[in-house]
């Protein structure tokens, strides 16, 4: 008899059999009927075959594979299609095992209503009702200043009175407040013909659409226009208009002009998050910038993740754009729409600014991650630091050692432990060193790693995820040769080399060393630098006390009687030679007894006569 897991798998078979080579939807059910996963293909029949046909090693994709029970299928006519039923089906039902659109804020429009008399304003819901929508915007504030920017060069109604033209011909409407305050032209009682306010309104949809050179063509014309008929009144109001436009063209980040109709989608793909920027430029001017965050739930590849974010963000924002700057080819393609991977030139400086814009985002979500959330901000660094480095563990456990000496002479080197990002002070190390002659730095980085490491493995104690070196390729060297060759250990191995000024310049990782690309303002390359400085400050530290105690010793040596056990209890209790010299006799003697006491009273007396 068969058991059930027999009995599902041969039933998927019987399902795979059946499935058309065409492009498609696929999705999968589990035991309860629950719909769990939705995907798309060029090819039905091999993509989801493929699940079944070979060891999955992504943990999640191995469970969601073990619950599948039912496939269903639906068959389109092109990718595009299949793209938009994905994304479509994956927000209405929120599969367990798909991607989570983080985009969960309501973004602004601005609307030009379907009225006679359109009124233009701020909403957050988008209904289908013959109106226009502009945006959404990202950014609120430009909303806000594009909606003031409009009130204030054309002064369209606010009111909500049902205007047409029948009823304003009758005098059915009084004027309100916003004429007498000079907001609005009165259409309501004819002041404003509908003629008027409609090219009003077509120059509005314009400037919302970015064609803001045009709008100042028209304007311009009619500025001379009317300073040709001596209404120089009216050709002043047109100069305000055009220098409040010009003032907002200036805002807007301006490209190239030759590159007219455009969008711009870049991804920063992190370890469970992938960041879709888009850039919509139009005239050489980027008018319109969004950020899609998307959490990843299977081992989902940045070209998928890609063309889920493109079909999310073009339903979301309407683009006529006829051509798409993207980082890498997309699997799937666009009716009419051309895809572009820049080399050079203004395309790849707008596919650059796009990936900043990412950055930028990413780098926010982490400092507000970090004042809600520190516990999850530092596993999010450690995550990033695994990705980056592609460590087989977390490296929960890192630790980082730095040299110190002045020309050879007092030489110590200091280790420090960070636990989950954070400092673990009660596991600090510091090392005198017994066996370097000299400024030889590379023999003291090899000496202190030698000894730290044999010690932990014959205590039975846990080794580090991460070992770091304050360092460029050279103390890497010596470290992999202690850990790999003298101690036959597995333990990463990093660098933190430094610039002129002394400043984390790069990490450095693998062998033969190479640099990460960590950007300087990105959490991970703080978490670095900030592990180099708190061992560079420790171990300098620790080279001061000892150096201190060096001259202090071969001071206090002197005095007939006083040993360097003596000399111990007094560092002990007064740190310093200066306050073992200021101390009574009666404050030396609770420490070393009366006769030592003297004698160190006589000496510093006999030392300093003046006392």
């Amino acid at each position: 008899m068969k058991s059930n897991d027999e009995q599902r798998l041969s039933s998927i078979r019987e399902q795979l059999a059946t499935l058309p080579t065409d492009p498609g939807v696929y999705q999968y059910f589990d035991k309860n009927g629950t719909l769990i996963y939705v995907g798309k293909a060029k090819n039905l029949k091999r993509r989801v075959s493929s699940y079944f046909n070979k060891e999955q090693t992504h943990p999640k994709t191995k469970v969601l594979v073990s619950k599948i029970v039912t496939i269903r299928h639906f068959i389109v006519k092109s990718e595009q299609d299949a793209l938009l039923l994905e994304n479509n089906l994956i927000k209405k039902y929120k599969p367990r095992y798909n991607v989570l659109l983080k985009d969960d804020k309501t973004y602004p429009w601005i609307v030009i209503k379907n009225e006679n008399f359109p009124r233009i304003t701020l909403t957050r819901h988008f209904i289908r009702n013959g109106s226009q929508y502009f945006g959404p915007y990202a950014n609120v504030k430009m909303a806000k200043y594009l909606l003031a920017l409009i009130k204030q060069l054309y002064k369209p109604r606010t009111c909500s009175l049902a205007l047409n033209t029948n009823d304003i011909q009758k005098g059915k409407f009084n004027v309100c407040l916003e004429y007498h305050i000079k907001n609005c032209k009165a259409p309501c009682v004819g002041k404003q013909s509908q003629e008027d306010y409609a090219n009003a309104v077509s120059e509005i949809r314009d400037i919302l659409k970015g064609n803001i050179g045009e709008v100042i063509k028209i304007l311009k014309e009619r500025m001379l226009r009317y300073s040709a008929e001596m209404k120089y009144e009216l050709a002043g109001e047109i100069k305000e208009q055009l220098d409040e436009l010009t003032r907002y063209q200036s805002r807007s980040t301006i490209v190239n002009p030759s590159i007219t109709n455009v969008d711009v989608y870049s991804i920063l793909d992190d370890v469970d998050t992938a960041y879709v920027n888009f850039l919509k430029v139009v005239n050489g001017a980027i008018v319109q910038l969004h950020t899609l965050e998307i959490r990843k739930q299977l081992d989902e590849t940045p070209t998928e993740l890609l063309g889920i974010a493109i079909t999310e963000i073009r339903q979301k924002i309407p683009s006529t754009a006829k051509e798409i700057i993207v980082p890498f080819e997309p699997d799937f393609s666009i009716e009419g729409v051309t895809f572009h991977v820049p080399q050079r030139g203004e395309k790849m400086n707008l596919l650059q600014l796009s990936e900043q814009n990412a950055h930028l985002y990413k780098v926010e979500k982490f400092k507000q991650m970090k004042r809600v959330d520190p516990e999850r901000h530092s596993l999010k660094l450690l995550e990033s630091l695994q990705k980056a480095l592609q460590l087989n563990e977390l490296p929960r456990n890192i630790e980082c050692f730095d040299n110190s000496n002045i020309q050879g002479a007092y030489p110590v080197a200091g280790m420090v432990r960070f636990t989950d990002g954070k400092p673990n002070k009660s596991e600090y190390r510091k090392f005198n060193i017994k066996t370097v002659e000299g400024p030889d730095d590379y023999a003291s980085m090899e000496e202190v790693i030698f000894r730290r490491y044999k010690r932990l493995v014959e205590e039975g104690e846990d080794l580090p995820q991460l070992l770091i070196v304050d360092g460029g390729e050279g103390q890497m060297e010596v470290a992999r040769h202690v850990i790999q060759d003298q101690l036959q250990l597995n333990i990463p191995i990093a660098g933190l080399a430094k610039d002129r000024k002394h400043h984390t310049h790069e990490i450095l990782f693998g062998f033969p060393p190479k640099v990460v690309g960590i950007k300087p303002n990105d959490p991970l390359f703080h978490l670095m630098e900030r592990i180099q400085d708190e061992v560079h400050r420790f171990a300098i530290t620790f080279h001061r006390n000892q150096r201190s105690k060096k001259f202090t010793s071969s001071e206090l040596e002197a005095i007939e009687g006083i040993g360097p056990k003596t000399i111990e209890l007094l560092f002990k209790q007064f740190k310093t030679v200066s306050a073992v010299k200021s101390a009574s006799e009666e404050e030396l003697t609770k420490v070393v007894g009366k006769e030592k006491a003297r004698k160190i009273v006589e000496f510093t007396t006999s030392a300093n006569p003046s006392n």
